[in-house]
């Protein structure tokens, strides 16, 4: 696994205004990585982790998302995607939408103020919900038989259902001000790569503050500024996370779950999975066995 965050280059010209992406295969993009175009991704196959700014959740079919400029992220798949014997597949179609190759003067065309704002106004990651939801996989799944100003439009008219909808829920509670420099971004990317690679066995400190070649105490206060969690939040929701994942696809025990998570005692990996969510694991395996 490379250890360095990638500044994205999304395969177009810089005068295209929208680009359309269909990546198919055993595991999504696994690099931390961001880019000057916004995002807006359907998952039609895989489940994994989402990790962008200072969200972490679970991804899964169906599931859709709008993501402004130069936000940090990964659609990590979970780990079964990536063994040799895996035979199920990873699905995304995406719509990149570069507003800058619309040029400056577009936004001083009074038709365009409204769209200038609410741009400006749109920060981080954002999960589709409600009925638009389907409305808009059907038009991202058809997108991509469109060409020339049929495709401006359909994206622009994208655009507008989201600008007028309440279905758009924010999944970051702190915005950067301002985008990564260069060596935060690979500092980032150094330290993401390593927790998720390792994050089933025991992490101390300052072997990850290692990895960003910091101090314990600065490695702590780079940490927190740009995730909004400290190191061990962060580790803990990452783990819970997973064992939620074991807790409804695996009938492992409960202990075997929270060691294969990464959790080194059952009566912390109780703590903290209800401090995390409110219920502890045998109340949320029983909720999903209901619910099913």
């Amino acid at each position: 696994m490379s250890l360095k965050v990638i500044p994205f280059k999304i395969p177009k010209s810089q005068k295209e205004f929208v680009r359309y992406q269909v990546d198919e295969g055993s595991h999504f993009y696994d690099k931390l990585h961001q880019h000057p175009e916004w995002q807006l991704t359907l998952i039609l196959e895989g489940k994994g982790q989402l990790m962008v700014g200072d969200y972490l959740g679970r991804f899964e079919p169906g599931d859709i998302y709008l993501l402004s400029s130069n936000v940090p992220h990964v659609f990590r798949s979970d780990e079964e995607y990536f063994l040799k014997t895996n035979t199920i597949k990873s699905v995304s179609n995406t719509i990149f939408l570069d507003f800058e190759a619309l040029g400056k003067g577009i936004w001083e065309v009074e038709e365009f103020l409204e769209l200038r704002q609410w741009v400006n106004t749109i920060k981080g990651c954002y999960a589709i919900k409600g009925e638009i939801r389907e409305s808009l996989k059907n038009r991202i799944l058809s997108f991509g038989n469109k060409s020339g100003l049929e495709k401006v439009l359909s994206a622009l008219e994208m655009i507008r259902n989201l600008q007028q909808s309440k279905a758009m829920e924010p999944l970051n509670r702190l915005i950067p001000i301002r985008d990564y420099s260069e060596l935060e971004g690979k500092r980032m990317g150094h330290v993401m790569a390593f927790i998720l690679a390792e994050n089933h066995r025991n992490i101390s400190l300052k072997e990850v503050a290692d990895t960003a070649n910091m101090s314990k105490e600065a490695f702590c206060r780079f940490f927190k500024d740009r995730t909004g969690k400290t190191y061990t939040e962060f580790l803990n929701e990452l783990r819970i996370h997973k064992s939620c994942h074991l807790l409804q696809n695996t009938d492992m025990s409960i202990s075997q779950i929270a060691y294969q998570a990464g959790f080194q005692n059952l009566s912390y990996f109780n703590r903290a999975f209800k401090k995390f969510r409110n219920e502890t694991p045998k109340d949320f395996r029983r909720k999903i066995k209901f619910q099913s």
